[in-house]
Protein backbone atom coordinates (compact mmCIF):
# COMPACT_ATOMS: atom_id res chain seq x y z
CA UNK A 1 0.00 0.00 0.00
CA UNK A 2 2.51 2.52 0.98
CA UNK A 3 4.64 1.31 -2.82
CA UNK A 4 1.85 2.37 -4.46
CA UNK A 5 1.28 5.43 -2.42
CA UNK A 6 4.85 6.30 -3.26
CA UNK A 7 4.67 5.96 -7.05
CA UNK A 8 1.30 7.43 -7.12
CA UNK A 9 3.03 10.32 -5.35
CA UNK A 10 6.24 10.54 -7.93
CA UNK A 11 3.88 9.73 -10.74
CA UNK A 12 2.04 13.11 -10.03
CA UNK A 13 5.09 15.68 -9.51
CA UNK A 14 6.27 14.21 -12.48
CA UNK A 15 3.55 15.25 -14.65
CA UNK A 16 2.92 18.53 -12.68
CA UNK A 17 6.30 19.38 -13.02
CA UNK A 18 6.35 19.32 -17.30
CA UNK A 19 3.62 21.20 -17.22
CA UNK A 20 4.79 24.14 -14.77
CA UNK A 21 7.99 23.64 -17.10
CA UNK A 22 6.51 24.08 -20.27
CA UNK A 23 4.46 27.33 -18.22
CA UNK A 24 7.63 29.06 -16.96
CA UNK A 25 9.53 28.43 -20.40
CA UNK A 26 6.62 30.49 -22.21
CA UNK A 27 6.56 33.43 -19.77
CA UNK A 28 10.45 33.13 -20.27
CA UNK A 29 10.03 33.70 -24.60
CA UNK A 30 7.20 36.04 -23.78
CA UNK A 31 9.31 38.57 -21.38
CA UNK A 32 12.83 37.77 -21.90
CA UNK A 33 13.71 38.23 -18.12
CA UNK A 34 16.43 36.46 -16.94
CA UNK A 35 14.93 35.91 -13.72
CA UNK A 36 12.47 33.98 -15.69
CA UNK A 37 15.01 31.60 -16.90
CA UNK A 38 16.47 31.29 -13.80
CA UNK A 39 12.87 29.47 -12.61
CA UNK A 40 11.94 27.43 -15.73
CA UNK A 41 15.96 25.98 -15.77
CA UNK A 42 14.99 24.84 -12.11
CA UNK A 43 11.46 23.35 -13.40
CA UNK A 44 13.57 21.25 -15.73
CA UNK A 45 15.80 19.49 -12.98
CA UNK A 46 12.09 18.65 -11.25
CA UNK A 47 11.33 16.27 -14.19
CA UNK A 48 14.84 14.65 -13.93
CA UNK A 49 14.43 14.25 -10.66
CA UNK A 50 11.32 12.95 -10.50
CA UNK A 51 11.66 10.44 -13.43
CA UNK A 52 15.19 8.79 -11.43
CA UNK A 53 12.79 9.39 -7.61
CA UNK A 54 10.24 7.29 -9.74
CA UNK A 55 12.79 4.52 -10.78
CA UNK A 56 14.55 4.46 -7.07
CA UNK A 57 11.08 4.20 -5.31
CA UNK A 58 10.49 0.88 -7.59
CA UNK A 59 13.65 -0.26 -6.73
CA UNK A 60 13.90 0.54 -3.35
CA UNK A 61 10.55 -1.95 -2.80
CA UNK A 62 12.55 -4.51 -4.41
CA UNK A 63 12.73 -7.55 -1.78
CA UNK A 64 15.73 -8.77 -0.37
CA UNK A 65 18.18 -10.92 -2.31
CA UNK A 66 21.42 -12.61 -2.09
CA UNK A 67 23.59 -10.27 -3.43
CA UNK A 68 21.53 -7.60 -1.31
CA UNK A 69 20.84 -8.53 1.75
CA UNK A 70 19.70 -5.84 3.38
CA UNK A 71 17.22 -4.85 0.49
CA UNK A 72 17.68 -1.68 -2.12
CA UNK A 73 16.56 1.25 0.19
CA UNK A 74 19.74 2.74 -0.49
CA UNK A 75 19.02 3.78 -3.90
CA UNK A 76 17.42 6.36 -2.40
CA UNK A 77 20.03 8.21 -1.02
CA UNK A 78 21.54 7.30 -4.74
CA UNK A 79 18.40 9.94 -5.79
CA UNK A 80 18.94 12.37 -3.30
CA UNK A 81 22.50 13.18 -4.06
CA UNK A 82 21.23 12.63 -7.99
CA UNK A 83 19.07 15.82 -7.29
CA UNK A 84 21.53 17.62 -5.23
CA UNK A 85 23.88 17.59 -8.00
CA UNK A 86 21.52 18.33 -10.68
CA UNK A 87 20.52 21.55 -9.01
CA UNK A 88 24.34 22.64 -8.32
CA UNK A 89 25.02 22.54 -12.07
CA UNK A 90 21.75 24.58 -12.78
CA UNK A 91 22.88 27.16 -10.14
CA UNK A 92 26.06 27.27 -11.76
CA UNK A 93 24.77 27.51 -15.14
CA UNK A 94 22.21 30.39 -14.19
CA UNK A 95 25.36 32.08 -12.49
CA UNK A 96 27.28 32.29 -15.99
CA UNK A 97 24.24 33.36 -17.92
CA UNK A 98 23.48 35.80 -15.61
CA UNK A 99 26.85 37.59 -16.01
CA UNK A 100 26.50 37.20 -19.47
CA UNK A 101 22.94 38.98 -18.93
CA UNK A 102 25.29 41.46 -17.13
CA UNK A 103 26.66 42.93 -20.17
CA UNK A 104 24.26 42.62 -22.33
CA UNK A 105 21.30 44.02 -20.72
CA UNK A 106 18.21 42.02 -22.68
CA UNK A 107 15.38 44.45 -23.36
CA UNK A 108 12.46 42.79 -21.12
CA UNK A 109 8.58 43.39 -21.78
CA UNK A 110 4.85 41.88 -21.08
CA UNK A 111 5.92 41.39 -17.34
CA UNK A 112 3.04 41.90 -15.40
CA UNK A 113 1.42 38.90 -17.31
CA UNK A 114 5.40 37.02 -17.18
CA UNK A 115 4.37 37.53 -13.14
CA UNK A 116 0.85 36.17 -13.47
CA UNK A 117 2.40 33.22 -15.27
CA UNK A 118 5.14 32.44 -12.64
CA UNK A 119 3.00 33.58 -9.63
CA UNK A 120 0.19 30.46 -10.70
CA UNK A 121 3.26 27.45 -10.92
CA UNK A 122 4.50 29.04 -7.39
CA UNK A 123 0.88 28.10 -6.09
CA UNK A 124 0.87 24.90 -7.62
CA UNK A 125 4.21 24.01 -6.57
CA UNK A 126 3.38 24.90 -2.97
CA UNK A 127 0.04 22.55 -2.85
CA UNK A 128 2.88 19.47 -4.78
CA UNK A 129 5.18 20.15 -1.92
CA UNK A 130 3.24 20.18 0.74
CA UNK A 131 1.31 17.44 -0.75
CA UNK A 132 4.42 15.47 -1.38
CA UNK A 133 6.36 16.36 2.72
CA UNK A 134 2.94 14.72 3.69
CA UNK A 135 3.36 11.22 1.78
CA UNK A 136 7.12 11.15 2.55
CA UNK A 137 6.54 10.96 6.39
CA UNK A 138 3.68 8.71 6.07
CA UNK A 139 5.66 6.41 3.60
CA UNK A 140 9.27 7.51 5.63
CA UNK A 141 10.51 7.90 1.74
CA UNK A 142 13.20 10.43 1.81
CA UNK A 143 13.17 10.68 -1.96
CA UNK A 144 9.80 12.15 -1.72
CA UNK A 145 11.13 14.16 1.34
CA UNK A 146 13.84 15.70 -1.05
CA UNK A 147 10.91 15.83 -4.08
CA UNK A 148 9.12 18.23 -1.55
CA UNK A 149 11.99 20.47 -0.16
CA UNK A 150 12.81 21.04 -3.48
CA UNK A 151 9.75 22.34 -4.59
CA UNK A 152 9.45 24.53 -1.51
CA UNK A 153 12.75 26.36 -2.54
CA UNK A 154 11.36 26.42 -6.30
CA UNK A 155 8.46 28.15 -4.12
CA UNK A 156 10.21 30.54 -2.71
CA UNK A 157 12.74 31.45 -5.75
CA UNK A 158 8.92 31.69 -8.03
CA UNK A 159 7.96 34.26 -5.53
CA UNK A 160 10.92 36.11 -4.92
CA UNK A 161 11.12 36.35 -8.96
CA UNK A 162 7.43 37.47 -9.07
CA UNK A 163 8.18 40.32 -6.71
CA UNK A 164 11.50 41.69 -8.33
CA UNK A 165 9.46 41.86 -12.00
CA UNK A 166 6.81 43.92 -10.38
CA UNK A 167 9.59 46.20 -8.83
CA UNK A 168 10.96 46.30 -12.04
CA UNK A 169 7.49 47.25 -14.50
CA UNK A 170 7.21 50.31 -12.11
CA UNK A 171 10.60 51.38 -11.21
CA UNK A 172 12.31 50.82 -14.24
CA UNK A 173 15.19 49.45 -12.49
CA UNK A 174 16.27 46.95 -15.38
CA UNK A 175 19.47 45.51 -13.21
CA UNK A 176 17.11 43.92 -10.52
CA UNK A 177 16.14 41.74 -12.88
CA UNK A 178 19.89 40.71 -13.36
CA UNK A 179 20.20 40.51 -9.56
CA UNK A 180 17.23 38.23 -8.60
CA UNK A 181 18.79 35.40 -11.32
CA UNK A 182 22.19 35.84 -9.22
CA UNK A 183 20.63 35.43 -5.69
CA UNK A 184 18.58 32.18 -7.11
CA UNK A 185 21.45 30.50 -8.76
CA UNK A 186 23.40 31.11 -5.40
CA UNK A 187 20.04 29.87 -3.48
CA UNK A 188 20.36 26.64 -5.81
CA UNK A 189 23.84 25.83 -5.05
CA UNK A 190 23.05 25.99 -1.33
CA UNK A 191 20.15 23.84 -1.72
CA UNK A 192 22.01 21.47 -3.66
CA UNK A 193 25.05 21.00 -1.44
CA UNK A 194 22.21 20.24 1.59
CA UNK A 195 20.50 17.43 -0.73
CA UNK A 196 24.45 16.00 -1.82
CA UNK A 197 25.30 16.53 2.28
CA UNK A 198 22.74 14.51 2.91
CA UNK A 199 22.88 11.89 0.53
CA UNK A 200 26.61 11.31 0.97
CA UNK A 201 25.49 11.02 4.85
CA UNK A 202 22.86 8.38 4.76
CA UNK A 203 25.02 6.25 2.00
CA UNK A 204 27.82 6.50 4.53
CA UNK A 205 25.32 5.45 7.31
CA UNK A 206 25.65 8.37 9.31
CA UNK A 207 23.48 8.49 12.88
CA UNK A 208 20.16 9.83 12.74
CA UNK A 209 20.04 11.11 15.90
CA UNK A 210 16.07 11.98 15.48
CA UNK A 211 15.60 7.93 14.62
CA UNK A 212 17.88 6.67 17.23
CA UNK A 213 16.49 9.18 19.92
CA UNK A 214 12.97 7.66 18.74
CA UNK A 215 14.42 4.09 19.21
CA UNK A 216 15.54 4.85 22.75
CA UNK A 217 11.95 6.81 23.87
CA UNK A 218 10.52 3.25 22.99
CA UNK A 219 12.96 1.51 25.13
CA UNK A 220 12.37 3.53 28.16
CA UNK A 221 8.69 3.39 27.62
CA UNK A 222 8.81 -0.29 27.85
CA UNK A 223 11.57 -1.07 30.21
CA UNK A 224 12.20 -4.00 31.63
CA UNK A 225 13.81 -4.82 35.36
CA UNK A 226 15.69 -8.13 33.17
CA UNK A 227 16.91 -5.53 30.71
CA UNK A 228 19.83 -4.79 32.50
CA UNK A 229 21.98 -3.14 29.98
CA UNK A 230 21.95 -1.72 26.77
CA UNK A 231 24.51 -0.27 24.76
CA UNK A 232 26.41 0.08 21.18
CA UNK A 233 23.72 0.45 19.47
CA UNK A 234 23.79 1.15 15.48
CA UNK A 235 21.15 2.16 13.24
CA UNK A 236 21.49 1.83 9.68
CA UNK A 237 18.40 3.23 7.12
CA UNK A 238 17.40 1.34 4.20
CA UNK A 239 14.50 3.49 2.24
CA UNK A 240 11.67 2.83 4.77
CA UNK A 241 13.58 0.29 6.54
CA UNK A 242 15.81 0.76 9.54
CA UNK A 243 18.64 -2.35 10.58
CA UNK A 244 19.66 -2.01 14.57
CA UNK A 245 22.44 -3.68 16.49
CA UNK A 246 22.65 -3.34 19.97
CA UNK A 247 24.08 -5.45 22.97
CA UNK A 248 21.89 -6.31 25.63
CA UNK A 249 22.31 -7.36 29.00
CA UNK A 250 19.85 -9.91 30.96
CA UNK A 251 20.86 -11.65 34.16
CA UNK A 252 23.49 -14.85 33.71
CA UNK A 253 21.36 -17.09 34.88
CA UNK A 254 18.67 -16.92 32.26
CA UNK A 255 18.66 -20.14 29.67
CA UNK A 256 18.05 -19.45 25.99
CA UNK A 257 14.81 -19.92 26.11
CA UNK A 258 14.13 -16.77 28.11
CA UNK A 259 16.66 -14.69 26.97
CA UNK A 260 15.39 -15.07 23.45
CA UNK A 261 11.69 -14.52 24.90
CA UNK A 262 13.37 -11.05 26.19
CA UNK A 263 15.05 -10.39 22.52
CA UNK A 264 11.36 -10.87 20.56
CA UNK A 265 9.68 -8.86 23.27
CA UNK A 266 12.01 -6.03 22.47
CA UNK A 267 11.50 -6.01 18.89
CA UNK A 268 7.93 -6.20 19.27
CA UNK A 269 7.83 -3.52 21.40
CA UNK A 270 10.13 -1.27 19.32
CA UNK A 271 7.77 -2.27 15.32
CA UNK A 272 5.07 -1.65 17.12
CA UNK A 273 5.92 2.32 17.82
CA UNK A 274 7.97 2.32 14.99
CA UNK A 275 6.42 3.85 11.30
CA UNK A 276 9.35 2.11 9.43
CA UNK A 277 9.88 -1.97 9.44
CA UNK A 278 12.77 -2.43 12.57
CA UNK A 279 15.28 -5.39 11.61
CA UNK A 280 16.55 -5.83 15.15
CA UNK A 281 19.89 -8.05 15.85
CA UNK A 282 20.67 -8.07 19.96
CA UNK A 283 23.88 -9.58 20.95
CA UNK A 284 23.13 -10.54 24.71
CA UNK A 285 25.62 -10.70 27.15
CA UNK A 286 25.84 -12.07 30.67
CA UNK A 287 25.41 -9.69 33.91
CA UNK A 288 28.24 -9.50 36.13
CA UNK A 289 27.95 -8.58 40.14
CA UNK A 290 29.10 -5.04 39.58
CA UNK A 291 26.42 -4.38 37.61
CA UNK A 292 23.87 -4.76 40.88
CA UNK A 293 24.64 -1.32 41.48
CA UNK A 294 22.50 0.10 38.80
CA UNK A 295 20.27 -3.39 38.38
CA UNK A 296 16.37 -2.82 38.66
CA UNK A 297 15.21 -6.01 38.93
CA UNK A 298 14.24 -6.46 41.96
CA UNK A 299 13.61 -10.23 42.67
CA UNK A 300 16.90 -11.08 41.55
CA UNK A 301 18.54 -14.56 43.89
CA UNK A 302 22.48 -14.01 43.66
CA UNK A 303 22.46 -9.55 43.94
CA UNK A 304 26.05 -9.38 45.44
CA UNK A 305 25.28 -5.62 46.41
CA UNK A 306 22.48 -2.84 46.91
CA UNK A 307 20.86 -0.86 44.00
CA UNK A 308 22.35 2.77 44.68
CA UNK A 309 22.52 4.14 41.09
CA UNK A 310 19.23 4.34 38.59
CA UNK A 311 20.79 5.26 35.00
CA UNK A 312 18.01 6.61 32.13
CA UNK A 313 18.86 5.14 29.27
CA UNK A 314 20.05 8.07 26.64
CA UNK A 315 21.33 8.08 23.26
CA UNK A 316 24.93 8.96 24.73
CA UNK A 317 24.88 6.03 26.81
CA UNK A 318 23.25 3.39 24.51
CA UNK A 319 25.85 4.49 21.14
CA UNK A 320 28.58 3.89 23.82
CA UNK A 321 30.42 0.41 22.97
CA UNK A 322 31.29 0.00 27.06
CA UNK A 323 28.70 -0.96 29.81
CA UNK A 324 27.19 0.81 31.57
CA UNK A 325 28.92 0.15 34.75
CA UNK A 326 31.80 2.37 33.50
CA UNK A 327 29.39 5.78 33.94
CA UNK A 328 28.03 4.79 37.35
CA UNK A 329 29.54 6.63 39.91
CA UNK A 330 31.51 3.81 42.02
CA UNK A 331 34.55 5.95 42.56
CA UNK A 332 37.69 4.80 41.15
CA UNK A 333 39.56 2.96 43.29
CA UNK A 334 35.94 0.23 43.58
CA UNK A 335 36.05 0.54 39.93
CA UNK A 336 39.30 -0.48 39.67
CA UNK A 337 39.70 -3.27 41.94
CA UNK A 338 36.20 -4.74 39.56
CA UNK A 339 38.28 -4.57 37.14
CA UNK A 340 41.20 -6.15 38.59
CA UNK A 341 38.74 -9.12 40.09
CA UNK A 342 36.71 -9.83 36.95
CA UNK A 343 39.47 -9.01 34.52
CA UNK A 344 37.73 -6.21 32.23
Amino acid sequence: MEQKLRKKAILITLIVSALMSATKFGAYFFTSSNAIFTDAAESIINIVASAFAFYSIHLAAKPKDQNHPYGHGKIEFFAVGFEGALIISAGVAILVKSIFAWFTRPDLENLLAGSLLIGLTGLVNLIMARYLINISRKTQSITLQAEGKHLVSDVVSSFGIVTGLLIIHFTKFILLDILISLAVGLFMLYNGYKLTRKSVAGLMDEADTHTVEELIATLNLNRRDNWIDVHNMRVQKYGENLHVDCHLTLPYYFDIKQMSQEVADIELYVNSESSADVELFVQVDPCLPQFCHFCRKKDCLVRSADKTIDLMWTIDRLVSHVNHFDEAELGKTELNQHRKIYKI
